[in-house]
């Protein structure tokens, strides 16, 4: 049985209303790394996402994802202060509300929430297409339900068994990323000066791609990167996590920029041949097979279906902490308030906002169309990247918490917004749906609040972060 408590308290000096410790602060930085890392799954970034930019790009993709690792350091940088600042579990929205203004934040919960529980689906529809590799029967869409249901009651588990069980599955999908790095360098066929050599396969065989091109790339790029920041939403389960939570983002952010770098470099100078590598429909799996035959490519898919599992469980923890932190604001009405905000007594895990998260992901994956999903998410990165960046602007009006600090502050959140601004505009070029879903989902979290939660002053009091003992 869950507890039930209000998750508020008030500090003794000063009345001033402060966060409850409510879930375990059990988590060293390694294990907090662990956790955030899995939700990256560099393993999927590089066998689902990265092999969109080499079709596109050939070896210059190695220069892209180069390119889009510089402006991922500035989105660090900004979300480790952001996180130092507000060492809350609801991430990014908490931070908008407190700096930008209440409705941009309910908004910026509502695009991450829908996000979040539709990229849960999308993931994991995908585990099917991997395990089928190794064994036919467990190909389709109900291996992927299946993984959610499964994942979620893994992700029940205390945080500390958690950070264990997703860094196992970590250390497999690293492995499979392993063999790849070394099958390309252990047979390498060109020099590096192919990682600036921007083809793609046309009419007649390779033909040069442009600079526009390649910039359009940039977002797809970003978003292979994206889970650093997820670090932020075990913030209140982190010890001492003012101090390290910074810390956690930059080395989470370069793990990641080298685990999915490190290969594509490797494949691109190792491939037999560039043609029929960008022919292929699926160039790594070609790669695999071309240099390590049918059985290994069939091991690797096996470690990246591990991934992909790996990846629900680490994004199914940080959106059942995003919903719980929405109840415990009170945003909600008040029996649903109790039943989100409440912990498990044992295992100190916001238990109901897991299961809830869980179900509805299932839901998405079984009835709603793979292309729809992969359309209803395509935006929303870039919108949350944006209000980051735009709420680091604000972050310096707040007293220091003795965090983190960003160096050459407020340079990182000019560039990030411009690099947003760019990437906004491409994925309006290449598929406006994409960005109209996204809005819709943040005029509606805006709504919800001007109509709700605006008229009734005794909600949403957005408390201090919890102090340390």
């Amino acid at each position: 049985m869950a507890t039930q408590t209000t998750g508020q308290t008030a500090d003794d000096d000063n009345q001033q209303p402060r966060y409850r410790q409510q879930l375990s602060r059990a988590l060293g930085m390694g294990e907090n790394i662990l956790i955030t890392l899995s939700a990256v799954t560099p393993a999927s970034s590089v066998f689902i996402i990265i092999p969109a930019i080499l079709l596109a790009a050939g070896g210059a993709s190695v220069l892209t994802l180069a390119i889009a690792a510089v402006a991922s350091v500035f989105i660090g940088l900004c979300y480790a202060e952001l996180s130092a600042t507000f060492p809350i579990t609801g991430g990014e929205y908490t931070w908008a509300a407190r700096l930008l203004g209440r409705p941009v934040g309910f908004a910026l919960f509502a695009l991450t929430l829908v996000n979040g529980v539709l990229i849960i689906s999308v993931i994991a529809l995908g585990t099917g297409d991997y395990l089928g590799v190794a064994i036919p029967q467990l190909g389709g869409k109900w291996v992927g339900v299946g993984v959610i249901v499964v994942t979620t009651g893994i992700a029940l588990l205390n945080i500390k068994a958690n950070a264990w069980v997703t860094g196992v599955f970590l250390c497999i999908e690293i492995a499979a990323i392993a063999v790849l790095a070394f099958l390309g360098f252990s047979t390498i066929e060109r020099g590096p000066s192919e990682w600036l050599h921007a083809t793609t396969i046309g009419d007649g065989g390779l033909t040069s791609v442009g600079a526009g091109a390649l910039a359009a790339l940039i977002p797809v790029a970003l978003f292979g990167y994206n889970g650093y920041g997820a670090a932020v939403y075990y913030a209140e389960e982190t010890k001492n996590a003012t101090h390290t939570i910074g810390r956690v983002i930059m080395v989470c952010l370069a793990a990641t920029v080298t685990i999915e770098i490190v290969p594509l470099a490797a494949v691109v100078l190792g491939a037999p041949s560039m043609t029929d590598l960008l022919s292929s429909s699926a160039p790594m799996n070609y790669f695999l097979t071309a240099r390590g035959g049918a059985t290994v490519n069939t091991l690797v898919s096996v470690g990246i279906a591990i991934a992909i599992v790996n990846a629900v469980i680490a994004i199914i923890l940080q959106i059942s902490r995003l919903l719980f932190a929405s109840a415990r604001d009170r945003s909600w009405p008040d029996p649903i308030d109790r039943a989100l905000a409440s912990v498990h007594p044992r295992w100190h895990t916001p238990a109901v906002a897991t299961i809830v998260v869980g179900a509805l992901a299932t839901i998405a994956a079984a009835a709603l169309p793979l292309s729809w999903l992969i359309t209803a998410t395509g935006a929303g990165l870039v919108l949350v990247y944006l209000f980051v960046a735009l709420a680091a602007f604000r972050v310096r009006s707040r007293p220091s918490s003795g965090g983190y600090r960003m160096p050459l502050w407020p340079l990182p959140p000019i560039i990030v917004v411009a690099a947003m601004a760019y990437a906004a505009y491409s994925v309006i070029d290449a598929s406006w749906q994409q960005m109209v879903v996204a809005v819709a989902a943040m005029l509606l979290g805006c709504a919800y609040y001007l109509l709700y939660l605006r008229p009734r002053p005794d909600r949403w009091k957005l408390p201090d972060p919890i102090q340390e003992s």
